[in-house]
């Protein structure tokens, strides 16, 4: 049995895929269909939010010319895949002209003619809504946005506030494109969305206020310090059927989504203990270490490590302990101890206190181990008893990371999804629950 396999995102499923598609077929007996995880062409720039994978998945499936669809989630994996399938044939369109030559030590390498006159690029053109999007809080963080943004579909940012109105014209001066907004309430009346990039502190005014003003939200983590704030806001956001979402850019980076999609489909066995550190070295003087502005180690930092804890164990802990060194009131480092049902968890998070920096998952048939900075993955190892079974992943992270969590969001808004399985509503609510525990010393304990 001849076997052919191909690779698309397959956006917006067209004629001219489903050409392509055939053609594929008719190079053998046995068609395998990879479908683009994380929807992002490299080679065009864009990062597109029309269609999810799993939308795209069923897409190709309708077709009737896929044998057997699998999801591309990795550099590297084309060639994988050619082995695992045991594939004689890899075929795409003539686009990739060369780009593929070298493939030829696997398999043969066809590139097929494209229909003329039709892609998804110009289908996304004709047909493309266009999100406006709003930045209020024009401090370090909204600095990385605009080039962030450029590479993301369907969105734009078209005005800038901040209480500060010097600091708003110096970020208009630096991005001309932004409109200046001397008021809140121009901000609101020229955007569809607001991305909020204020002090922690400030987080559940300026969230309530764009819900209430009908915008959708996407707010720097972490998002709330209070559990039932969350629970107010999330709620506030469902009922006006506006998006809701927390910036916790490892949530929605591809690689570490991949990482959490192989460890529960059991790769490691059943996990048993976690680990994770993240620490860095900041100016004392900064607002980081200002306890009226919500400063300190774990409001800081402490949302990344709690993310891969509650995405792999659940949010439903037997009990939480806090080790902490503070100075001038706040935490420069903190440990925390979780106790589940079937497993223990820790974390460390460090402002004036360096750590190693890594994730480790421990699992019952072996673990996976991230190494510093694990909080922007792009590579990974899955390790075993018998060392000829561990196994690497690379990926490439681009840019600041802000893209993937811009991508979701804007993909939401035009797919009408009020919730994303990247980071979801449950796990942002008991992070803020964590960040309360932790502000009423509740199993504080000082070192």
């Amino acid at each position: 049995m001849k076997k052919v396999i191909t690779y698309g995102t397959y956006d917006l499923l067209h004629q001219g895929h489903i050409n392509l598609l055939r053609r594929a077929k008719d190079l053998g007996d046995y068609l395998i269909v990879g479908v683009t995880n994380d929807n992002f062409d490299r080679e065009r720039g864009k990062l597109n939010v029309r269609n999810n994978v799993l939308e795209r998945v069923e897409a190709v499936k309708a077709t009737g010319l896929a044998d057997k669809i699998i999801i591309e989630d990795y550099v590297g994996q084309k060639i994988d895949d050619i082995q695992k399938y045991d594939v004689d044939v890899f075929a795409i369109g003539s686009d990739w002209e060369g780009k593929f030559d070298y493939l030829k030590e696997f398999c043969e390498v066809v590139y097929l003619p494209r229909t003329e006159g039709i892609s998804s690029t110009m289908l996304r053109e004709e047909t493309q809504e266009i999100v406006r999007l709003g930045i209020l809080g024009c401090g370090r963080v909204a600095q990385r946005v605009p080039s962030e943004v450029k590479v993301v579909s369907g969105v734009e940012i078209v005005g800038a506030y901040d209480i500060d109105s010097s600091i708003t014209k110096a970020y208009t001066d630096r991005f001309p494109n932004i409109i200046l907004c001397r008021e809140l309430q121009n901000l609101y009346d020229c955007s569809d969305a607001i991305y909020i990039a204020t002090p922690h502190a400030s987080h559940y005014t300026d969230i309530k206020q764009a819900l209430n003003a009908g915008k959708h939200v996407l707010c720097e983590t972490p998002m709330v310090l209070n559990g039932d704030q969350a629970k107010e806001l999330y709620h506030l956001a469902e009922d006006r059927e506006l998006i809701l979402m927390e910036a916790n850019k490892t949530a929605h980076c591809p690689a570490f989504n991949h990482l959490m999609v192989m460890i529960k489909s059991g790769v490691i066995g059943d996990v048993v203990d976690i680990e994770a550190s993240l620490s860095q070295l900041l100016d004392k003087s900064g607002r980081e270490f200002d306890k009226e502005q919500a400063g300190g180690a774990l409001f800081e930092q402490g949302s990344y490590p709690l993310l891969p804890i509650f995405k792999l164990c659940g949010i439903d802990y037997v009990n939480l302990d806090f080790y902490s060194k503070m100075e001038g009131g706040v935490d420069i480092y903190t440990r925390g101890v979780f106790r589940f049902p079937n497993a223990t968890c820790s974390f460390k998070v460090g402002l004036g206190v360096k750590t190693e920096g890594c994730l480790v998952i421990s699992g019952t048939k072996g673990y996976a181990y991230v190494p510093a900075p694990w909080w922007k993955t792009d590579y990974f190892e899955l390790r075993y008893e018998d060392q000829n079974d561990n196994k690497k992943f690379f990926y490439k992270w681009d840019g600041f990371g802000l893209r993937y969590e811009i991508q979701e969001f804007v993909s939401c808004i035009i797919n009408h999804r009020l919730s994303s399985a990247r980071l979801r509503r449950k796990e942002s609510i008991q992070m803020a629950t964590v960040m309360e525990q932790f502000s009423n010393s509740n199993n504080l304990n000082l070192i």
